[in-house]
């Protein structure tokens, strides 16, 4: 039951690095160009930071990491380093900081860049942790790609004429199959040891013993969810934990997140445009407490972050953990819905080529899934490179969800990559499928 991705030799993780870093960057330069200068220093929700931030932000990370860290050079822009520290300046704060306006943040983003190719070239691939197997590139790869999924909220929450356009995932005739998989009991390994760039949250590889459960083939649906809305969901305390039920009668929700009922019909908007909610794709933009009591009420449960990984990797057959549902391969267009290829998520049902050993349907892409568990550390979880990536975040107060959405970049999504939120949030490109005990 061992966690063994395939070996990659350090030519080929060069090359995987230099196209994880070009990728990422491209989608930056997109996002902080389609729209103008007012538009990037603006805050546009207190809840996210001005575009202009992250795009600096993202330099000064590079820089501290690739330049500094891994190549011992000294500071650029020692003057700017609290400035763009997440940890030093809360979001709602950053629009009052002294930031550098969007031109010098493009120039010094893209000095950083030109340096940290090179340091890329020359850094051998092994005899040191950080590098090791090109780790230190893969995690600012992943970093980049994590606040362009940030800016892409962003996005979604400006006001304003529609500024990023994107083609419509492929339709698919309606789903027809089996609603809930059964996954049988018994061990499985969970998390990694081997992935070269797995983040330390996502290790170490370890047993996990698991009941025999059902979970959802798709995840659940606006029709699904309409259903709920319209049965009263929002108007029964008994669906809802006691913090879930304080917080929308404080805050009056009724609906996800950019829903809005006119007459008989339910309209959303989505990055500029207003459109009525599509019935066959995964519910977006709720809360893990909505979440949770469209569950109850359903008479289920969300899965626990253990069953959801394994649904997600266990192979019956083999009794191995896969690098995806699919198998060990990189993810491909037809395995899932990532990248902003589409700026929404597919019709449930899609992407039968990217269905786990047992037939669960988009557990990678589309939507990110809520489930059961608190963050939490791995047995001989070890904080690396810095405890503020993951450590100063364990505990009761997040949850955990899974499995990536359209808004993902490949790099940053694994069968064994965890996200965590607030259980309130809800700009988040957040989803979920059921679960309940077999």
């Amino acid at each position: 039951m061992t966690d063994e991705p395939p070996a990659i030799g350090p030519e080929r993780l060069r090359e995987r690095a230099l196209r994880a870093l070009t990728t990422a960057r491209d989608r930056t330069a997109l996002l902080t160009t389609c729209v103008d200068g007012p538009d990037l220093v603006a805050q546009h929700s207190p809840l996210m930071s001005p575009l202009v931030w992250d795009l600096a932000h993202i330099g000064n990370q590079e820089e501290l990491w690739l330049l500094r860290t891994v190549a011992g050079r000294e500071a650029m822009r020692p003057e700017i380093d609290g400035l763009y520290d997440a940890f030093e300046h809360p979001r709602a704060e950053r629009p009052s900081l002294p930031l550098l306006p969007p031109d010098e943040a493009r120039r010094y983003a893209a000095e950083v860049r030109g340096r940290a190719l090179d340091v890329l070239e020359n850094t051998p691939f092994e005899g040191r942790r950080l590098t090791e197997a090109g780790f230190a590139f893969g995690m600012i790869a992943q970093h980049e790609q994590q606040h362009d999924e940030t800016m892409l909220i962003t996005h979604q929450l400006r006001r304003g004429p529609r500024a990023l356009t994107a083609p419509d995932p492929e339709p698919v005739a309606p789903y027809s199959g089996p609603s809930e998989v059964l996954v049988p009991g018994g061990p499985f390994t969970m998390g990694t040891s081997t992935e070269p760039w797995a983040l330390d949250n996502e290790r170490p590889a370890h047993v996990r013993t698991v009941p025999a459960f059902h979970i959802d083939t798709t995840p659940v649906t606006n029709a699904a969810y309409r259903a709920f809305i319209e049965d009263g969901g929002y108007d029964e305390e008994r669906w809802w934990t006691p913090q879930g039920w304080a917080h929308i009668r404080t805050h009056g929700l009724d609906a996800p997140l950019y829903w809005r009922r006119e007459g008989g019909e339910w309209l959303r908007r989505r990055f500029g445009v207003t459109e009525a909610v599509p019935p066959d794709e995964p519910v977006l933009h709720v809360s893990w407490y909505e979440a949770d009591a469209y569950a109850r009420w359903a008479g289920r449960r969300l899965p626990t972050e253990a069953e959801w990984e394994k649904a997600a990797r266990h192979d019956p057959a083999t009794g191995r953990s896969r690098r995806y549902p699919w198998g060990d391969a990189d993810p491909a267009p037809e395995h899932a819905n990532l990248g902003q290829r589409h700026l929404r998520p597919a019709p449930a049902g899609s992407y039968p080529a990217g269905a786990s050993p047992l037939g669960v349907r988009q557990l990678i892409g589309d939507v990110w899934e809520w489930t059961a568990s608190d963050l939490l550390p791995y047995p001989g979880f070890n904080a690396f490179p810095y405890k503020e990536y993951s450590e100063v975040f364990f505990g009761p107060e997040y949850k955990v969800l899974r499995g990536g959405s359209f808004a993902v970049d490949p790099v940053a999504c694994r069968g064994t990559f965890r996200n965590w939120d607030y259980p309130v949030r809800r700009q988040i490109f957040s989803g979920f499928r059921t679960a309940r005990d077999a």
